[in-house]
């Protein structure tokens, strides 16, 4: 298989440390959760500290802060200015109009929409948004949680998928499911979290070097 120029985010780590180690390995984003309810939640004192070092260090990565749900006067004053993330990802279920304020608001900062997919037609629903948001991500329904469940996508869901806008995998992405989603499925982007985890926010970082690896070659 010829190399992959499918973009890597490795989502809901919890340390500088391992923000710089993952980041060294080659992940083109970072993703935080500021969802107080996740296991992987980061403070916002924490998350601005990560992302700082981030930017310093490797400006290129795409800064990523994982919400949900979030009223949407907050998200202004907490994103308006100069924020240390570089996009938005909302996570829960935010509508069309949520989605068009918080692009009038804040236009400088990128805008990704993620979609819990249980079933075929849930994918249509998403066209609506494309002309709001700069990028798409499917993620796996689970009743219990809005994302890092590890459960896969029915795969005959995501074959022959064409978005205008970019779009990206999340849920149960494993290196034995890389070869499929790489040939069969094709996204612009995957986004990574338990699958490469020793413990919620904790990533192996052989693990991630493998998928990473495996992704790329």
């Amino acid at each position: 298989m010829p190399k992959s120029n499918t973009l890597i985010k490795i989502c809901g780590l919890t340390s500088e440390e391992q923000a710089l180690q993952v980041a060294k390995l080659g992940a083109h984003a970072i993703g935080i959760i500021s969802v107080e309810e996740s296991p992987r939640y980061v403070s916002a004192e924490i998350k601005k500290k990560i992302f700082k070092t981030l930017e310093k260090v490797y400006p290129k990565i795409e800064r990523v802060s994982v919400v949900q749900n979030c009223p949407i006067d907050l998200i202004i004053k907490n994103f308006l200015g100069n924020p240390s993330e570089t996009i938005i990802q909302l996570h829960g279920d935010e509508d069309i109009d949520y989605c068009k304020k918080i692009r009038e608001k804040i236009p400088n900062i990128g805008l990704w929409k993620a979609f819990r997919i249980k079933t075929e037609k849930d994918i249509d629903k998403i066209k609506p948004f494309e002309d709001f948001v700069d990028a798409i991500l499917l993620d796996s329904w689970n009743e219990k949680t809005y994302g890092g469940s590890g459960k896969k996508i029915k795969s005959n869901y995501l074959k022959n998928l064409q978005f205008s806008k970019p779009w990206w995998l999340a849920g149960g992405i494993s290196i034995k499911w890389i070869d499929e989603i790489l040939s069969d499925i094709r996204p612009d982007g995957l986004d990574i979290s338990s699958s490469i985890e020793i413990y919620p926010g904790k990533k192996n970082l052989d693990a991630t070097k493998d998928l990473i690896y495996k992704i790329k070659n």
